[in-house]
């Protein structure tokens, strides 16, 4: 997607985790990544009366392509591959002593090892960057090589390396190069080199495909009670969600100009046209379903106290009525569970949906408490349904800093339902394989 370059335009886009590339005649002088690519380039217009660089990046350019990926660390990826392949000329915080950042495989090496380097050499090594800090670039390789282990010493040594002891080079080639056995080395060469294939295609933001070989080789090891090398399997695969789902590379360097006061004050005028006896705003819970099929469906409550995200109020709920079937249902399970308990009653609910979803949670609302005002955060555009009579339509600015605050609520329910889901999803293939 390509829009221009101007507030307008990316007010009318919606939120969403990706990268953008600001761009001067189809050329990119500047390439981003964001967990909210709107909040993002409102906060690089916003940045721009400050910031020199900000400034130009914005004067210069002409329009701003818009890419959607499906988890932060993929945005990361992406990211890393079109610097590597534009080398924009703003993107000066990624060079560290005048050279770029990679991973590189070395092709020549017939164990392909991995290095951290500053610059492009080698024609037959494969590249993978560049990235904004070694500490990102160690977050990386540190959770792949739990994964897939690795070797990364330059040469071979009289004796498996320390890494090999503790799993992370696994098998060492060391090792492998000490075997008198030529068919065990030989399966042994075939098993690091399996390794390094499946590291290259998470570095290449390949995770699904990656997780779904995981998942066919899983079943077939746990139909054959080979239950060791299944439990084996089945950690890789948790690693990879938890690669996928965690936030572990927070690397943006803005700073956010809303605060959780203004955030109120713009929710308090934003809503009380249609809600009129709304009059604080002390606590607000946002709710989302998680679910594969309509199994192992989870639901998330996150809540705003005082305008500010609350973790330690979250709840997480285990959706087990058999009865419900659509995430309408599901939704209508978790709030009316959530109503039987004395926890704090809300000045708001939020929902994560449109029309069908608030007149379901409405239902349940009116039942147990009558007094609590319901608002809907429908997407494709972002805009927020409100829970009176006729259900009203409202699409805010989107640089309101009271729908900003729901919007991050809503990302937020819906990023804690998927990560208790994973969880469960985890936890099942655990009984299975240790039945």
């Amino acid at each position: 997607m390509r829009i221009k370059a101007d507030k307008k335009a990316i007010q009318g886009i919606e939120s969403f985790i990706g990268v953008y590339l600001f761009t001067s005649k189809s050329k990119p002088i500047y390439i981003g990544k964001s967990i909210n690519v709107k909040a993002r380039l409102l906060s690089h217009l916003e940045n721009a009366k400050l910031d020199k660089k900000e400034s130009l990046i914005v004067e210069k350019s002409d329009s701003i392509e818009l890419i959607r990926t499906d988890s932060e660390f993929k945005a990361l990826v992406l990211e890393s591959k079109l610097i590597q392949t534009h080398h924009p000329h703003y993107n000066v915080r990624w060079r560290d002593n005048k050279s770029y950042l990679y991973i590189r495989i070395n092709g020549k090496d017939s164990y392909h090892k991995l290095r951290f380097v500053r610059k492009e050499k080698e024609k037959a090594a494969q590249y993978f960057g560049p990235f904004p800090s070694t500490k990102s670039l160690e977050v990386i390789l540190s959770e792949v090589r739990k994964i897939f282990p690795f070797c990364m010493q330059k040469q071979l040594s009289k004796s498996p390396c320390f890494y090999s002891k503790i799993g992370l080079c696994s098998p060492c080639p060391s090792a492998i190069e000490k075997i008198q056995d030529l068919i065990i080395q030989r399966q042994q060469k075939r098993l690091y080199r399996a390794n390094i294939k499946n590291v290259i295609r998470i570095l290449n933001g390949e995770t699904e495909l990656v997780k779904k070989k995981l998942y066919q080789e899983l079943k077939i090891l746990v139909k054959e009670d080979k239950y060791e090398d299944a439990l084996i399997l089945r950690d890789k695969i948790f690693r990879i969600e938890h690669l996928i789902n965690q936030r572990l590379f927070n690397t943006e360097n803005f700073q956010e100009y809303d605060n959780s006061s203004t955030s109120i004050k713009d929710l308090l005028i934003l809503l009380g046209a249609f809600i009129p006896d709304l009059k604080a705003l002390h606590r607000i819970e946002c709710y989302d379903v998680s679910n594969t099929s309509q199994k192992l469906s989870t639901a998330s409550m996150v809540v705003a106290t005082e305008g500010r995200i609350d973790k330690a109020e979250y709840r997480k709920f285990r959706l087990k009525n058999p009865r419900s079937k659509s995430d309408f249902e599901m939704l209508e399970e978790a709030v009316s569970r959530r109503f039987r308990n004395k926890w704090q009653l809300p000045n708001l609910v939020v929902i994560d949906g449109g029309k069908p979803q608030i007149r379901k949670i409405q239902s349940v609302l009116k039942r147990d408490n009558p007094a609590i005002p319901i608002v809907g955060l429908a997407k494709n555009p972002d805009r927020l349904i409100i829970g009176v009579e006729n259900l009203p339509t409202l699409r805010p600015r989107t640089n309101n800093a009271g729908f900003r605050l729901l919007q991050s609520l809503r990302d937020e329910s819906h990023r804690f339902a998927k990560k208790y889901h994973v969880y469960l999803r985890a936890k099942k293939y655990s009984g299975i394989i240790e039945q």
